[in-house]
């Protein structure tokens, strides 16, 4: 395993230096999951690789997922065997092999409906996922009597069930899991680079030769030149397929799914729930000291940046998880509420479409490899896929994909550490649980933080408006992790910003100081952040009371992104 690069204001002088000095093999557009994927692909093949991402890691889609590494249920039901046993053969590999520091097993209850017909049904679908795509590393499903599921699950109502089955899946935190996919990356050697809008295409003839691109912190515009772009955008797809001048192969539909956080005690239950709604499903998911509830499924055309969730959103997923609740939940017990858009697979047009959750890989134009649709749990082989359609426009002789073999930062010594919990506990004069938990964000890079806190022992005292999290932890964003705003820190380094109930407002001074000496902020830049966060709270809270997607789009962007505050800073 290489050593790890810190992704410090050091390094990112360095990258867009690296990035404009001589050309690459591959120029990914877009750090998601896919692109961070699609990055470590290449470069572990041998390939000269750069990311730009015009805001920051997991920005869009990737941290606000469901946050769940699973098969998927319901695409059994739909007959999609081969995508189910993909995404369990790549659930598997993150449990045991690749990410076993940030993937974990999660156990969830299946209420039945109805007396008889449904358990085989259901067994029989359940019998199929245990085994389908090499799973092993977690228990098969178990029968449950009434009885004994609401055992597990006290806050279900006497007749919202006629039994249960309970089964297994997996879960991450998503905009952690990215970053730790394309700090992988950095180390074997690609060049990663945040707030770096593509602006237009380089091109010789039809082909694509690189992308014209912006430092968003500075205004600078450089030139990257490639052999092959590939466009890993998500829902910004088809923007950059017509900037490039081409015209895609296929589209891509933006679908708006919402999620609620609520305190943990609001949900009385030893494991997560998957509910069937009329539309989709609905899962009720532990996520550490709180529940993630959702989610919905409906078309935004809006904001692509910014996706708002409305009253409507939070009414519609508060009202089927309350179906089976016997004590509701209420508007007063969320704690947290994000949106994201899944980038589905379009039809040309609305009489031919048919929605997707499968990728696919198109070579529009020579020079130009795109990529879109799919889910999550499936990213690697997304980006293999990618990566293989690129090798018509890449050296002869490039290797196939070994990703498969790859563990990510951390991974390897995991493990071992935490059977040391006990020791590292003592040592550090540090509660166990607080150990796990730093293992289970960090795996081996523990060490790392141990280092920073050796330098400055104040480190290790909790954030005073967020105490789950460590001071060491907010240092460590910005002086390794890539964060260059206070967003970053408290919406996808951290998860503040939908863990606690004022959202990260009270924190965010704190957050800012600790960074401002790693990031050079002086005492107005750190009011700006500070000031500019506390304005999307406010933003995002307004837009969840709008009625629906038209009133909350327009609420949620009444605050500026901090990226465009920063361009205006740069060049006044």
């Amino acid at each position: 395993m290489p050593d790890p690069v810190a992704l410090d204001p050091g390094y990112r002088s360095r990258a867009w230096k690296a990035a404009t000095t001589d050309p690459v093999d591959v120029l990914v557009v877009g750090g998601g999951v896919t692109g961070a994927g699609i990055a470590l692909d290449a470069v572990t093949r041998g390939l000269r690789v750069v990311l730009v991402e015009q805001s920051d890691l997991a920005a869009g889609t990737s941290s606000r997922s469901s946050k769940l590494f699973h098969g998927g249920l319901r695409y059994l039901e739909q007959l999609n065997f081969s995508l189910v046993r993909e995404a369990l053969k790549e659930r598997e590999l993150m449990l045991t092999r690749i990410a076993p520091h940030l993937v974990k097993p999660v156990r969830f209850l299946y209420p039945l409906q109805h007396r008889f017909w449904e358990r085989p049904y259901v067994t029989a679908g359940l019998t199929l996922y245990d085994t389908m795509g090499g799973a092993r590393s977690v228990p098969r499903h178990q029968q449950l009597t009434r009885t004994q599921a609401r055992r597990l699950v006290p806050a279900l109502k006497a007749d919202a069930l006629a039994g249960a089955l309970a089964y297994y899946d997996a879960q991450a935190d998503d905009a952690r899991h990215t970053m730790m996919v394309a700090r992988t990356a950095a180390a074997y050697g690609a060049t990663i680079l945040t707030s770096a809008r593509v602006e237009g295409f380089e091109h010789a003839g039809e082909r694509v030769t690189g992308a014209r691109v912006t430092d968003v912190e500075t205004g600078e515009e450089h030139r990257i030149e490639a052999s092959v772009v590939i466009n890993s955008t998500g829902v910004w797809t088809d923007e950059i397929q017509t900037m490039a001048g081409g015209r895609g192969r296929f589209h891509v539909r933006a679908s708006k799914g919402v999620h609620l956080v609520v305190p943990r005690d609001r949900i009385s239950s030893e494991v997560g729930m998957i509910l069937r709604t009329e539309k989709s499903v609905l899962f009720v998911i532990p996520w550490n000291t709180h529940w993630i509830v959702g989610t919905t499924d409906t078309d935004w055309n809006l904001d692509l940046a910014h996706p708002a969730a409305s009253k409507a959103d939070i009414d519609y997923v508060l009202e089927h998880v309350n179906k089976v609740l016997a004590n509701p939940l209420t508007h007063d017990d969320i704690q947290g509420v994000y949106a994201g858009l899944r980038p589905l697979l379009s039809g040309e047009n609305d009489s031919t479409s048919q929605l997707s959750r499968e990728h696919a890989v198109s070579r529009p134009q020579p020079g130009l490899i795109s990529i879109a649709g799919g889910k999550y749990t499936t990213y690697r082989v997304m980006a293999a896929d990618a990566v293989d359609a690129a090798l018509e426009d890449l050296p002869s002789g490039t290797p196939a994909s070994v990703t498969e073999d790859i563990p990510l930062l951390g991974a390897e010594g995991y493990r071992a550490l935490v059977n040391q919990v006990p020791r590292i506990a003592a040592r550090h004069h540090l509660p166990e649980w607080r150990v796990q938990r730093l293992l289970d964000r960090y795996g081996s890079l523990f060490g790392e933080l141990v280092d920073l806190a050796t330098e400055d022992p104040s480190l290790w005292e909790p954030l005073a408006a967020a105490p789950e999290y460590l001071r060491v932890e907010i240092r460590y964003a910005a002086d390794h992790e890539g964060a260059l705003h206070l967003d970053d820190i408290l919406a996808r380094r951290t998860r503040i910003s939908i863990e606690t109930e004022d959202r990260g407002v009270d924190v965010a001074q704190e957050v800012a100081e600790l960074v401002a000496p790693v990031l050079g902020w002086d005492e107005g830049r750190v009011t700006d952040e500070v000031s500019a966060y506390r304005a999307r709270v406010t933003a995002e809270r307004e837009s969840q009371r709008a009625p629906e997607d038209q009133a909350a789009n327009a609420e949620r962007l009444v605050a500026p992104d901090i990226r465009r505050r920063s361009v205006g800073r740069a060049l006044a």
